[in-house]
């Protein structure tokens, strides 16, 4: 929520503030982000060069949009005590010289620099130097024209802009925000839904600016209104929450996950009633003759020289633990060696298979678990037995999947993971979908007719939670441990023991 006298609302001064040379802000309709960048465009265009300042130049889709902007620009100057002309309409000749266009402009005589709109021809933009705004851009119609003239303008160190409402899922606008959230560029991403701005204090600003007296009722009944005054709930969704229409069904394609996936083994291990109520003792001891039969071979057969991760979803009896590790190649290619799945089995034993994955686990660099709930208990206790460095417990949230899944999207496109081929598998990841605009599993089971285990045992996507988990492992910061085992002969000789310590071993409290 905004303090009473801040000029601007907490979500228009975090985009002021980001210098990032290349932005892009998904909003709702009417949030005054425009407004906002005409402040920014006044403070560069009225500070001396030497300090940064330089010209800033606006493209919107239509004569209003540049006059109001320019308008703002001229207001903010005199707030700012900036010397500044008046609006001024100026006609700005195209390259052919033969076609006249009525543009707007400020002037900062003092700074010698400028505050001018231009047309949505791209040809406007060429000979031009300064940062540039691309206002409502999923509306133009050459945007992929415009934004090659403007781009050109950073290799001497100018700034581009986009800010817009979303125009359907296939737009360039669209296309470039989830190519940015999947690290293919280098934009960074804003996104401003109606009620991010109604928790920052949009509609308490309206009422300071209209004289109304603000309530809660009073802006739940606003709210309300706007969304039942669109035709339809996806223009709903798209005028005001960012989803772009047509966005749904499967995040992956059956033919991408199918041509990432290669022979491995999936690990299953479902506990029985009888099972559960044994003795822990006698139930660990049943597990640990598992784990030497089915997953020892498996660790002993990793390539000791690779880095490893691991990623997992937490379940007790509902759906599925499952836990994903990866190796990270030479090529940087992540590939799964096996997956291990969980049915209705006790937490200590779920931690001891959880241990006994990561303690075979060659050069392990860190894991992402899920802590929500129930999984929270073996996320706390993986971190204290390998340390936070190593741990990260995640809260798995609208957030977490819009900063996480896009990455991942592209590591099935761009062939850089590698998964087991399982009917299961491939049903969890077909059911990742877009749901109002983030990339995640919905709610309620997820197994289809063509999985094969899924028939006796319900899913929630859970091994595509659990890859996704790791992939976002795979790209933490490494740390990782190793250690040397030492035998009883060497222990009963002091001075012939050695012990290699290496990054993060400290951490690991079980071994020093």
């Amino acid at each position: 929520m905004s303090t009473p006298d801040a000029v601007l609302l907490p979500y228009q001064q975090r985009w002021v503030a980001d210098e990032s040379p290349l932005k892009i802000a998904e909003k709702s309709r009417r949030t005054g982000l425009t407004w906002a960048e005409a402040a920014d465009a006044a403070l560069a265009a009225g500070a001396e060069k030497s300090v940064g300042g330089k010209n800033h130049f606006y493209v919107g889709s239509n004569k209003e949009m540049a006059r109001e902007f320019i308008e703002a620009v001229a207001q903010w100057a005199r707030a700012f005590d900036k010397v500044a002309s008046s609006v001024r309409e100026e006609i700005f000749l195209d390259d052919d010289g033969d076609k006249e266009i009525l543009t707007f402009v400020v002037y900062f005589p003092s700074a010698g620099f400028k505050v001018q709109a231009l047309s949505s021809s791209p040809r406007n933009l060429r000979g031009m130097q300064g940062n540039v705004t691309i206002d409502e851009a999923a509306f133009h119609d050459r945007l992929a024209e415009v934004l090659k003239a403007a781009l050109a303008l950073t290799m001497w160190g100018a700034k581009v802009r986009l800010i817009s409402t979303h125009n359907g899922v296939d737009n360039l606008f669209n296309e470039l925000i989830d190519d940015s959230r999947a690290g293919k560029k280098r934009y960074s991403v804003h996104r401003i839904t109606l009620d991010d701005a109604l928790g920052d204090g949009l509609y308490q600003r309206i009422c300071l600016v209209s004289g109304k007296p603000w309530s809660p009722g009073a802006q739940q009944t606003w709210r309300d209104n706007l969304l039942k005054d669109t035709a339809t709930e996806d223009d709903a969704l798209e005028e005001y929450f960012c989803v772009p229409k047509a966005s749904g069904g499967s995040y992956l394609s059956r033919v991408l996950i199918e041509a990432r996936m290669e022979t491995a083994p999936v690990l299953r291990f479902e506990g029985s009633t009888e099972f559960n109520s044994w003795p822990e003792a006698q139930r660990m001891a049943e597990v640990n003759d598992w784990l030497n039969a089915r997953l020892t071979p498996l660790l002993q057969a990793l390539n000791t020289e690779q880095r490893h991760c691991v990623g997992e979803d937490f379940a007790r009896s509902g759906d599925l633990t499952v836990i994903a590790p990866l190796a990270i190649g030479q090529d940087l290619k992540r590939r799964c060696p096996f997956i291990v799945e969980l049915k209705n089995l006790p937490f200590r034993n779920q931690e001891q298979i959880f241990y006994a994955v990561v303690d075979g686990l060659p050069r392990f660099s860190g894991g992402k678990l899920d802590a929500r709930g129930n999984g929270q208990y073996l996320a706390e206790q993986a971190r204290y037995r390998y340390g936070s460095g190593l741990i990260d417990e995640v809260m798995l949230s609208q957030r977490w999947y819009l900063e996480h899944m896009p990455p991942f999207k592209a590591a099935f496109e761009d062939d850089a993971i590698a998964i087991p081929k399982d009917a299961d598998i491939l049903s969890d990841l077909r059911a990742i979908q877009v749901v109002k605009g983030v990339p995640k599993i919905p709610d309620g089971n997820t197994a289809t007719d063509g999985a094969a285990s899924s028939k006796s045992q319900r899913r929630h996507g859970d091994a595509a939670v659990a890859l996704c988990l790791a992939w976002a492992a795979s790209t933490m910061d490494a740390t990782t441990y190793a250690y040397h085992p030492v035998s009883k002969q060497a222990d009963q000789d002091n001075h012939k023991r050695r012990i290699k310590v290496t990054r993060g071993l400290k951490q690991r409290g079980s071994l020093l």
